[in-house]
Protein backbone atom coordinates (compact mmCIF):
# COMPACT_ATOMS: atom_id res chain seq x y z
CA UNK A 1 0.00 0.00 0.00
CA UNK A 2 1.03 3.64 -0.36
CA UNK A 3 1.95 5.60 2.76
CA UNK A 4 -1.36 7.46 2.53
CA UNK A 5 -3.49 4.32 2.22
CA UNK A 6 -1.48 2.61 4.94
CA UNK A 7 -2.03 5.53 7.32
CA UNK A 8 -5.73 5.61 6.47
CA UNK A 9 -6.01 1.86 7.12
CA UNK A 10 -4.42 2.28 10.56
CA UNK A 11 -6.73 5.20 11.38
CA UNK A 12 -9.80 3.24 10.29
CA UNK A 13 -8.73 0.24 12.37
CA UNK A 14 -8.27 2.45 15.44
CA UNK A 15 -11.62 4.12 14.85
CA UNK A 16 -13.39 0.78 14.68
CA UNK A 17 -11.53 -0.65 17.66
CA UNK A 18 -11.28 2.31 20.01
CA UNK A 19 -13.49 5.24 18.95
CA UNK A 20 -16.00 4.76 21.75
CA UNK A 21 -13.26 4.13 24.28
CA UNK A 22 -11.50 7.39 23.35
CA UNK A 23 -14.73 9.43 23.35
CA UNK A 24 -15.75 7.96 26.71
CA UNK A 25 -12.37 8.83 28.25
CA UNK A 26 -12.44 12.41 26.90
CA UNK A 27 -16.10 12.95 27.79
CA UNK A 28 -15.62 11.77 31.36
CA UNK A 29 -12.85 14.34 31.86
CA UNK A 30 -14.31 17.28 29.95
CA UNK A 31 -17.95 16.59 30.90
CA UNK A 32 -18.72 17.58 27.34
CA UNK A 33 -19.58 14.83 24.83
CA UNK A 34 -19.79 17.17 21.83
CA UNK A 35 -16.43 18.76 22.61
CA UNK A 36 -14.86 15.34 23.09
CA UNK A 37 -16.15 14.19 19.70
CA UNK A 38 -14.90 17.38 18.02
CA UNK A 39 -11.47 17.04 19.62
CA UNK A 40 -11.18 13.42 18.55
CA UNK A 41 -12.32 14.29 15.01
CA UNK A 42 -9.57 16.90 14.83
CA UNK A 43 -7.06 14.34 16.10
CA UNK A 44 -8.07 11.88 13.38
CA UNK A 45 -7.84 14.64 10.75
CA UNK A 46 -4.34 15.52 11.94
CA UNK A 47 -3.38 11.84 11.87
CA UNK A 48 -4.41 11.56 8.22
CA UNK A 49 -2.20 14.55 7.47
CA UNK A 50 0.87 13.56 9.51
CA UNK A 51 0.93 9.76 9.46
CA UNK A 52 1.45 9.44 5.69
CA UNK A 53 4.53 11.69 6.04
CA UNK A 54 6.01 10.35 9.26
CA UNK A 55 4.49 6.90 9.48
CA UNK A 56 1.80 5.70 11.87
CA UNK A 57 2.92 5.70 15.52
CA UNK A 58 3.50 2.46 17.39
CA UNK A 59 0.67 3.35 19.78
CA UNK A 60 -1.91 5.16 17.62
CA UNK A 61 -4.59 5.31 20.33
CA UNK A 62 -2.18 7.05 22.71
CA UNK A 63 -1.16 9.49 19.96
CA UNK A 64 -4.78 10.35 19.18
CA UNK A 65 -5.62 10.72 22.88
CA UNK A 66 -2.73 13.12 23.47
CA UNK A 67 -3.67 15.31 20.49
CA UNK A 68 -7.37 15.33 21.43
CA UNK A 69 -6.68 16.19 25.08
CA UNK A 70 -4.48 19.12 24.07
CA UNK A 71 -7.20 20.35 21.76
CA UNK A 72 -9.70 20.24 24.65
CA UNK A 73 -7.25 22.06 26.91
CA UNK A 74 -6.79 24.81 24.32
CA UNK A 75 -10.55 25.14 23.83
CA UNK A 76 -11.27 25.37 27.56
CA UNK A 77 -8.47 27.95 27.99
CA UNK A 78 -10.00 30.17 25.30
CA UNK A 79 -13.51 30.10 26.76
CA UNK A 80 -12.43 31.25 30.24
CA UNK A 81 -15.75 30.45 31.94
CA UNK A 82 -15.99 29.02 35.44
CA UNK A 83 -17.12 25.61 34.22
CA UNK A 84 -14.43 25.50 31.57
CA UNK A 85 -11.80 26.52 34.12
CA UNK A 86 -12.65 23.44 36.17
CA UNK A 87 -12.46 21.26 33.08
CA UNK A 88 -9.20 22.94 32.09
CA UNK A 89 -7.60 22.13 35.44
CA UNK A 90 -8.88 18.55 35.33
CA UNK A 91 -7.46 18.01 31.84
CA UNK A 92 -4.13 19.62 32.75
CA UNK A 93 -3.81 17.36 35.78
CA UNK A 94 -4.62 14.35 33.66
CA UNK A 95 -2.15 15.45 30.99
CA UNK A 96 0.62 15.90 33.56
CA UNK A 97 0.07 12.73 35.55
CA UNK A 98 -1.67 10.31 33.22
CA UNK A 99 -0.20 7.59 31.09
CA UNK A 100 -1.47 8.04 27.54
CA UNK A 101 -0.82 4.38 26.85
CA UNK A 102 -3.10 3.20 29.67
CA UNK A 103 -6.52 4.42 28.55
CA UNK A 104 -9.19 3.06 30.90
CA UNK A 105 -12.30 1.65 29.26
CA UNK A 106 -15.16 3.91 30.31
CA UNK A 107 -17.58 3.05 27.51
CA UNK A 108 -20.10 1.51 29.89
CA UNK A 109 -20.13 4.72 31.93
CA UNK A 110 -20.70 6.66 28.69
CA UNK A 111 -23.62 4.39 27.77
CA UNK A 112 -25.13 4.89 31.22
CA UNK A 113 -24.82 8.65 30.71
CA UNK A 114 -26.57 8.40 27.32
CA UNK A 115 -29.37 6.38 28.95
CA UNK A 116 -29.72 8.65 31.98
CA UNK A 117 -33.31 9.51 33.03
CA UNK A 118 -32.62 13.13 32.03
CA UNK A 119 -32.23 12.04 28.40
CA UNK A 120 -35.37 11.54 26.32
CA UNK A 121 -35.93 7.78 25.83
CA UNK A 122 -36.35 8.19 22.08
CA UNK A 123 -32.86 9.57 21.59
CA UNK A 124 -30.95 7.21 23.90
CA UNK A 125 -30.30 4.54 21.26
CA UNK A 126 -29.21 7.06 18.58
CA UNK A 127 -26.97 8.78 21.14
CA UNK A 128 -25.24 5.52 22.05
CA UNK A 129 -24.78 4.66 18.37
CA UNK A 130 -23.08 8.01 17.77
CA UNK A 131 -20.92 8.29 20.87
CA UNK A 132 -19.83 4.66 21.22
CA UNK A 133 -19.79 3.51 17.59
CA UNK A 134 -19.14 6.81 15.84
CA UNK A 135 -22.20 6.74 13.54
CA UNK A 136 -22.82 10.12 11.94
CA UNK A 137 -26.16 11.85 12.43
CA UNK A 138 -27.26 11.31 8.82
CA UNK A 139 -26.72 7.55 9.04
CA UNK A 140 -28.59 7.35 12.34
CA UNK A 141 -31.40 9.51 10.97
CA UNK A 142 -31.85 7.19 7.99
CA UNK A 143 -31.83 4.10 10.20
CA UNK A 144 -34.54 5.54 12.44
CA UNK A 145 -36.46 7.09 9.52
CA UNK A 146 -36.04 10.65 10.77
CA UNK A 147 -34.91 13.72 8.80
CA UNK A 148 -31.14 14.24 9.21
CA UNK A 149 -31.61 17.80 10.47
CA UNK A 150 -34.13 16.62 13.05
CA UNK A 151 -31.88 13.84 14.28
CA UNK A 152 -28.92 16.20 14.42
CA UNK A 153 -30.90 18.60 16.58
CA UNK A 154 -32.05 15.82 18.90
CA UNK A 155 -28.52 14.54 19.37
CA UNK A 156 -27.17 18.04 19.98
CA UNK A 157 -29.86 18.74 22.57
CA UNK A 158 -29.16 15.44 24.32
CA UNK A 159 -25.43 16.17 24.54
CA UNK A 160 -26.16 19.65 25.87
CA UNK A 161 -28.49 18.09 28.43
CA UNK A 162 -25.73 15.76 29.61
CA UNK A 163 -23.44 18.76 30.09
CA UNK A 164 -25.84 21.24 31.66
CA UNK A 165 -27.71 18.76 33.85
CA UNK A 166 -24.44 17.41 35.22
CA UNK A 167 -25.18 13.85 34.12
CA UNK A 168 -22.42 11.74 35.70
CA UNK A 169 -20.06 9.57 33.70
CA UNK A 170 -19.92 6.63 36.07
CA UNK A 171 -21.32 3.20 36.76
CA UNK A 172 -24.46 3.74 38.89
CA UNK A 173 -24.42 2.64 42.51
CA UNK A 174 -26.29 -0.45 43.68
CA UNK A 175 -29.58 1.37 44.33
CA UNK A 176 -29.93 2.93 40.89
CA UNK A 177 -28.02 0.36 38.82
CA UNK A 178 -30.99 -1.90 37.87
CA UNK A 179 -33.06 0.95 36.43
CA UNK A 180 -30.11 2.52 34.62
CA UNK A 181 -28.93 -0.83 33.25
CA UNK A 182 -32.44 -1.53 32.00
CA UNK A 183 -32.52 1.83 30.20
CA UNK A 184 -29.14 1.11 28.59
CA UNK A 185 -30.21 -2.37 27.47
CA UNK A 186 -33.52 -0.97 26.19
CA UNK A 187 -31.63 1.54 24.06
CA UNK A 188 -29.43 -1.20 22.60
CA UNK A 189 -32.48 -3.38 21.87
CA UNK A 190 -34.19 -0.41 20.19
CA UNK A 191 -31.22 -0.18 17.83
CA UNK A 192 -31.41 -3.92 17.16
CA UNK A 193 -35.15 -3.69 16.47
CA UNK A 194 -34.58 -0.99 13.85
CA UNK A 195 -32.13 -3.27 12.06
CA UNK A 196 -34.48 -6.23 12.47
CA UNK A 197 -37.14 -4.47 10.42
CA UNK A 198 -34.94 -5.02 7.35
CA UNK A 199 -34.68 -8.83 7.31
CA UNK A 200 -33.01 -9.10 3.94
CA UNK A 201 -30.42 -6.43 4.70
CA UNK A 202 -31.51 -4.68 1.53
CA UNK A 203 -32.14 -1.27 3.09
CA UNK A 204 -28.81 0.57 3.20
CA UNK A 205 -30.21 2.83 5.89
CA UNK A 206 -30.57 -0.07 8.32
CA UNK A 207 -27.85 -2.39 7.05
CA UNK A 208 -25.64 -3.77 9.82
CA UNK A 209 -27.63 -1.96 12.54
CA UNK A 210 -28.68 -5.25 14.14
CA UNK A 211 -25.09 -6.46 14.07
CA UNK A 212 -23.86 -3.24 15.67
CA UNK A 213 -26.48 -3.61 18.41
CA UNK A 214 -25.26 -7.15 19.11
CA UNK A 215 -21.73 -5.74 19.30
CA UNK A 216 -22.92 -3.16 21.86
CA UNK A 217 -24.66 -5.89 23.83
CA UNK A 218 -21.47 -7.91 23.89
CA UNK A 219 -19.61 -4.82 25.07
CA UNK A 220 -21.98 -4.34 28.01
CA UNK A 221 -21.72 -8.04 28.75
CA UNK A 222 -17.91 -7.90 28.81
CA UNK A 223 -17.81 -4.77 30.97
CA UNK A 224 -20.55 -5.98 33.35
CA UNK A 225 -20.08 -9.77 33.34
CA UNK A 226 -22.14 -10.31 36.51
CA UNK A 227 -25.32 -8.76 35.06
CA UNK A 228 -27.60 -11.61 33.93
CA UNK A 229 -29.90 -9.28 31.98
CA UNK A 230 -26.98 -8.23 29.76
CA UNK A 231 -26.45 -11.90 28.92
CA UNK A 232 -30.18 -12.31 28.41
CA UNK A 233 -30.30 -9.44 25.92
CA UNK A 234 -27.41 -10.80 23.86
CA UNK A 235 -29.03 -14.26 23.91
CA UNK A 236 -32.32 -12.76 22.72
CA UNK A 237 -30.67 -10.84 19.87
CA UNK A 238 -28.63 -13.86 18.78
CA UNK A 239 -31.71 -16.10 18.73
CA UNK A 240 -33.52 -13.56 16.55
CA UNK A 241 -30.55 -12.89 14.27
CA UNK A 242 -30.05 -16.64 13.81
CA UNK A 243 -33.33 -16.74 11.88
CA UNK A 244 -32.56 -13.84 9.53
CA UNK A 245 -31.81 -16.09 6.55
CA UNK A 246 -35.15 -17.89 6.92
CA UNK A 247 -37.39 -14.81 7.08
CA UNK A 248 -37.54 -14.46 3.29
CA UNK A 249 -37.74 -17.14 0.62
CA UNK A 250 -35.68 -17.11 -2.56
CA UNK A 251 -38.18 -14.81 -4.21
CA UNK A 252 -37.95 -12.35 -1.31
CA UNK A 253 -41.37 -13.22 0.07
CA UNK A 254 -42.09 -13.09 3.80
CA UNK A 255 -42.02 -16.38 5.72
CA UNK A 256 -43.62 -16.32 9.21
CA UNK A 257 -41.77 -17.99 12.06
CA UNK A 258 -44.13 -20.97 12.19
CA UNK A 259 -43.44 -21.75 8.53
CA UNK A 260 -39.68 -21.18 8.48
CA UNK A 261 -37.32 -24.03 7.68
CA UNK A 262 -35.24 -24.59 10.85
CA UNK A 263 -32.42 -25.92 8.68
CA UNK A 264 -31.88 -22.33 7.55
CA UNK A 265 -31.36 -21.07 11.11
CA UNK A 266 -27.82 -20.31 12.23
CA UNK A 267 -26.83 -23.14 14.56
CA UNK A 268 -23.72 -21.38 15.90
CA UNK A 269 -25.70 -18.31 16.97
CA UNK A 270 -28.37 -20.46 18.59
CA UNK A 271 -25.76 -22.50 20.46
CA UNK A 272 -24.12 -19.32 21.77
CA UNK A 273 -27.50 -17.90 22.78
CA UNK A 274 -28.32 -21.09 24.70
CA UNK A 275 -24.97 -20.99 26.48
CA UNK A 276 -25.47 -17.36 27.53
CA UNK A 277 -29.02 -18.03 28.70
CA UNK A 278 -27.91 -21.00 30.78
CA UNK A 279 -25.11 -18.92 32.30
CA UNK A 280 -27.55 -16.11 33.16
CA UNK A 281 -29.90 -18.58 34.84
CA UNK A 282 -27.13 -19.61 37.24
CA UNK A 283 -26.48 -16.04 38.37
CA UNK A 284 -27.93 -14.51 41.50
CA UNK A 285 -30.91 -12.18 41.31
CA UNK A 286 -34.40 -12.14 39.89
CA UNK A 287 -34.98 -13.24 36.31
CA UNK A 288 -35.57 -10.19 34.12
CA UNK A 289 -37.46 -9.36 30.97
CA UNK A 290 -34.66 -10.09 28.51
CA UNK A 291 -33.92 -13.48 30.01
CA UNK A 292 -37.60 -14.39 29.72
CA UNK A 293 -37.83 -13.16 26.13
CA UNK A 294 -34.71 -15.13 25.27
CA UNK A 295 -36.29 -18.17 26.93
CA UNK A 296 -39.28 -17.77 24.60
CA UNK A 297 -36.94 -17.85 21.61
CA UNK A 298 -35.19 -20.88 23.07
CA UNK A 299 -38.53 -22.67 23.23
CA UNK A 300 -39.08 -21.83 19.55
CA UNK A 301 -35.60 -23.12 18.70
CA UNK A 302 -36.56 -26.54 20.04
CA UNK A 303 -38.39 -27.01 16.73
CA UNK A 304 -35.01 -27.79 15.15
CA UNK A 305 -34.95 -31.08 17.08
CA UNK A 306 -38.55 -31.83 18.05
CA UNK A 307 -40.32 -30.63 14.91
CA UNK A 308 -42.56 -28.29 16.89
CA UNK A 309 -42.06 -25.39 19.28
CA UNK A 310 -42.72 -25.92 22.98
CA UNK A 311 -45.96 -23.95 23.10
CA UNK A 312 -46.76 -24.94 26.66
CA UNK A 313 -43.48 -23.41 27.83
CA UNK A 314 -43.92 -20.37 25.56
CA UNK A 315 -47.38 -19.62 26.95
CA UNK A 316 -46.15 -19.99 30.53
CA UNK A 317 -43.23 -17.62 29.91
CA UNK A 318 -45.55 -15.06 28.33
CA UNK A 319 -47.77 -15.30 31.44
CA UNK A 320 -44.74 -14.23 33.47
CA UNK A 321 -43.81 -11.50 30.99
CA UNK A 322 -47.32 -10.02 31.02
CA UNK A 323 -47.28 -9.96 34.81
CA UNK A 324 -43.84 -8.32 34.77
CA UNK A 325 -44.31 -5.71 32.03
CA UNK A 326 -48.04 -5.17 31.50
CA UNK A 327 -47.13 -4.72 27.83
CA UNK A 328 -49.98 -5.11 25.32
CA UNK A 329 -47.43 -6.32 22.76
CA UNK A 330 -46.44 -9.15 25.10
CA UNK A 331 -50.14 -9.84 25.69
CA UNK A 332 -50.67 -10.30 21.94
CA UNK A 333 -47.84 -12.83 21.79
CA UNK A 334 -49.31 -14.57 24.82
CA UNK A 335 -52.67 -14.87 23.05
CA UNK A 336 -51.01 -16.45 20.01
CA UNK A 337 -49.16 -18.91 22.27
CA UNK A 338 -52.41 -19.79 24.04
CA UNK A 339 -54.01 -20.47 20.66
CA UNK A 340 -51.32 -23.05 19.86
CA UNK A 341 -51.57 -24.62 23.31
CA UNK A 342 -55.34 -24.54 23.91
CA UNK A 343 -56.93 -23.78 20.55
CA UNK A 344 -57.74 -20.73 18.41
CA UNK A 345 -60.93 -19.88 20.34
CA UNK A 346 -58.99 -19.59 23.60
CA UNK A 347 -56.39 -17.44 21.91
CA UNK A 348 -59.06 -15.17 20.43
CA UNK A 349 -60.64 -14.82 23.87
CA UNK A 350 -57.26 -13.67 25.21
CA UNK A 351 -57.06 -11.10 22.41
CA UNK A 352 -60.58 -9.90 23.24
CA UNK A 353 -59.27 -8.84 26.64
CA UNK A 354 -57.18 -6.22 24.84
CA UNK A 355 -59.89 -4.83 22.58
CA UNK A 356 -60.33 -1.64 24.64
CA UNK A 357 -56.63 -0.78 24.62
CA UNK A 358 -56.44 2.29 22.37
CA UNK A 359 -52.73 1.74 21.79
CA UNK A 360 -53.52 -1.27 19.61
CA UNK A 361 -55.93 0.44 17.23
CA UNK A 362 -53.09 1.21 14.80
CA UNK A 363 -50.82 -1.69 15.73
CA UNK A 364 -50.48 -4.05 12.78
CA UNK A 365 -49.44 -7.23 14.69
CA UNK A 366 -52.63 -7.06 16.76
CA UNK A 367 -54.82 -7.10 13.65
CA UNK A 368 -52.69 -9.75 11.92
CA UNK A 369 -52.96 -12.01 14.98
CA UNK A 370 -56.69 -11.36 15.23
CA UNK A 371 -57.15 -12.19 11.55
CA UNK A 372 -55.24 -15.46 11.85
CA UNK A 373 -57.09 -16.60 14.97
CA UNK A 374 -60.49 -15.64 13.57
CA UNK A 375 -59.71 -17.58 10.39
CA UNK A 376 -58.74 -20.62 12.45
CA UNK A 377 -62.07 -20.47 14.30
CA UNK A 378 -63.93 -20.33 10.98
CA UNK A 379 -65.11 -16.71 11.27
CA UNK A 380 -64.18 -15.61 7.76
CA UNK A 381 -65.97 -12.26 7.97
CA UNK A 382 -64.06 -11.10 11.04
CA UNK A 383 -60.83 -12.56 9.69
CA UNK A 384 -61.21 -10.69 6.40
CA UNK A 385 -61.93 -7.39 8.15
CA UNK A 386 -58.91 -7.83 10.42
CA UNK A 387 -56.68 -8.79 7.49
CA UNK A 388 -57.72 -5.63 5.63
CA UNK A 389 -56.90 -3.54 8.69
CA UNK A 390 -53.50 -5.22 9.05
CA UNK A 391 -52.74 -4.80 5.34
CA UNK A 392 -53.49 -1.08 5.55
CA UNK A 393 -51.13 -0.66 8.50
CA UNK A 394 -48.21 -2.75 7.17
CA UNK A 395 -45.33 -0.77 5.59
CA UNK A 396 -43.29 -3.81 4.43
CA UNK A 397 -44.38 -4.80 0.88
CA UNK A 398 -43.42 -8.47 1.39
CA UNK A 399 -45.46 -8.76 4.59
CA UNK A 400 -48.33 -6.93 2.91
CA UNK A 401 -48.31 -9.45 0.04
CA UNK A 402 -48.29 -12.29 2.57
CA UNK A 403 -51.36 -10.87 4.32
CA UNK A 404 -53.12 -10.34 0.99
CA UNK A 405 -52.52 -13.99 0.11
CA UNK A 406 -53.94 -15.07 3.45
CA UNK A 407 -57.05 -12.96 2.95
CA UNK A 408 -57.49 -14.26 -0.60
CA UNK A 409 -57.29 -17.81 0.75
CA UNK A 410 -60.28 -17.04 2.99
CA UNK A 411 -62.43 -16.22 -0.03
CA UNK A 412 -61.28 -19.29 -1.93
CA UNK A 413 -62.15 -21.53 0.98
CA UNK A 414 -65.50 -19.76 1.34
CA UNK A 415 -66.26 -20.37 -2.32
CA UNK A 416 -65.39 -24.03 -1.90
Amino acid sequence: MTADSDARAVAEAVARRSYGKLVAFLSARSRNVAAAEDALADAFARALTEWPLRGAPDRPEAWLMTVAKRRLIDASRRKRTADDAVEHLRLLADEAGGDAEAIPDERLALMFACAHPAIDPGVRAPLILQTVLGFDAATIASAFLVAPATMGQRLSRAKAKIRHAGVPFRIPDRNEAPERLEATLDAIYAAFSEGWTDPAGADARRRNLAGEAIWLGRLVMSLAPEEPEALGLVALMLHAEARRGARRDRAGEFVPLAEQDPALWNDAMIAEAETLLAKASRMAGAVGRYQLEAAVQSAHAIRRRAGTADWRAIAAIYDALVAMTGSPVVAINRAVAISHRDGASEGLAALDELVLDARLAEYQPYWAARADLAARTGDSAEASAAYRRAIGLEPDPAVRRFLLRREAALHRHGAD
